[in-house]
């Protein structure tokens, strides 16, 4: 007869991996919770326990989405318990538990090896352990110099240790694409638009969020390839080609949108252009703005609704149905008009699972952001529009909002939070979670064409 702790260790054990997954961030979560209700956290000395629970699934997902401001209602205990789950939300579970486990010099076994290559969607096993030191020292050297280069604008203006903090925070939270911010303490809900017309921080803050967001995998080819396009993976040219499109596609249709709109009124041509390219970047799982969102135009809102699903790319610190996903669905109509039989790109065909696996994903991704939209609307009387922003941005874990979060009632609260949980563990994790237990069905019905379109 086994004990309690006995059965609690087969139960994990004979858990399938995207389970493990999906368990680990449960987890994290729900540790953050118990630390952000301890006194010492906030400033009022209490939080409510559904508002905790709301802020740690936003910083373990890597949203940003929040209640209350993040600088006016925690202590520096309280930010510092929000950036750990950050890192971890950003970097992953996985990767922070085999990261503890080199430094204690335990051995790393095949379950571990398994698990870590789901978690950040490896192609292989082989290698992962030298792949997780990789990610580990560059995001090391990343968020380092982008905490040094911020520091050089944070510390003239609060001091060396506020500044430091500042800086260190600001760029862990950009290159994570978590969104949370310490500018309350000038203006609270403000995020960055303190800073909209620095082109120094708007410049780092844009490099940080798209070197996290294109992916662990993408940067190891660029940098086995010293950058040179020939020897390139394929999924390193869609990511590149796609991420590049929407920033300049999304900063060109945001600038037309606003042209006579009440943001742009009072900002220059230059002012204009940074914001556009700034509101672009950010709408991939950053979380940032540098203007009041909820003054832009409905045109612009639904340029960025379509930006944030879309996200970043896979095996990042970024959410939203990937870069690749959308790439493959445009691919897949392309293929269609020109009569071609195999989805084409870069002298390469895309295996059909992988066309199947696409539309999968991104029908879950709208469907969901959808049904939630028309909920939320019902349930608290807002506009489709302002409702649909808010689930991209939770299912996306974007993190920008239209001013709607800190009213929202329970069962929004609920909802967002369910969606920040799917977003972040990702959708293919989900599903296997979900019908892990299907068998297989190897039977084949008769085949009968049905007319569409």
């Amino acid at each position: 007869m086994l004990n309690f702790k006995d059965r609690i260790i087969v139960f994990f054990r004979d858990l399938s991996a995207p389970k493990k997954i999906f368990m680990g961030y449960l987890g994290t979560i729900f540790l953050g919770t118990v630390l952000l209700l301890l006194p010492i956290s906030s400033r009022s000395g209490s939080i409510a326990l559904s508002d905790a629970f709301f802020t740690s699934t936003s910083a373990a997902c890597v949203t940003g989405l929040i209640r209350f401001d993040t600088w006016s209602t925690w202590t520096l205990f309280g930010q510092a318990v929000l950036l750990f789950l950050i890192q971890v939300g950003g970097l992953g579970f996985m990767t922070m538990t085999i990261m503890v486990m080199m430094l204690s010099g335990k051995k790393i076994g095949l379950n571990f090896r398994v698990l870590m290559q789901n978690a950040i969607s490896a192609p292989q096993v082989g290698g992962i352990v030298r792949t997780v030191r990789f990610i580990l020292k560059g995001t090391l050297l990343i968020e380092g110099t982008g905490a040094l280069l911020l520091a050089f604008y944070y510390v003239p203006r609060l001091g060396l240790a506020e500044g430091a903090w500042y800086s260190v925070f600001h760029s862990i939270s950009a290159f994570c694409n978590a969104g949370f911010d310490l500018m309350g303490q000038v203006e609270p809900g403000s995020s960055m638009i303190t800073a909209s017309g620095s082109w120094y921080v708007n410049l780092i803050l844009m490099l940080l969020i798209n070197i996290g967001g294109i992916g662990f995998f993408v940067w190891a080819d660029l940098l086995q390839n010293r950058f040179r396009g020939q020897g390139l993976h394929l999924q390193t040219k869609i990511v590149l080609s796609m991420s590049a499109f929407l920033v300049l596609a999304g900063a060109g249709a945001l600038y037309l949108m606003e042209m006579g709109g009440e943001v742009f009124s009072a900002l220059g041509t230059g002012d204009r252009i940074l914001v556009s390219l700034f509101q672009s970047v950010t709408c991939r799982t950053a979380g940032f703005n540098t203007v009041d969102l909820s003054k832009l135009s409905s045109a612009s809102h639904m340029v960025m609704i379509g930006l944030m699903l879309i996200g970043g790319s896979p095996g990042s610190t970024a959410g939203g149905m990937k870069t690749t996903t959308a790439a493959v669905q445009l691919l897949t109509v392309t293929s269609v008009f020109r009569n071609r039989k195999e989805v084409e790109v870069f002298h390469r065909s895309i295996d059909d699972s992988v066309v199947r696996t696409a539309g999968c994903v991104a029908t879950l991704y709208l469907f969901l952001a959808l049904v939630s939209a028309y909920i939320i609307s019902a349930l608290e009387g807002l506009p489709i529009v302002t409702a649909l922003f808010e689930t991209a941005s939770a299912v996306a874990t974007v993190g920008v909002t239209l001013g709607i979060t800190g009213s929202v009632g329970m069962i929004t609260k609920c909802i967002l939070i369910a969606l920040m949980i799917f977003g972040r563990a990702g959708s293919l994790t989900v599903l296997c979670v979900l019908a892990s237990g299907n068998r297989k069905i190897h039977s084949k019905f008769p085949a009968e064409k049905v007319q569409v379109g």
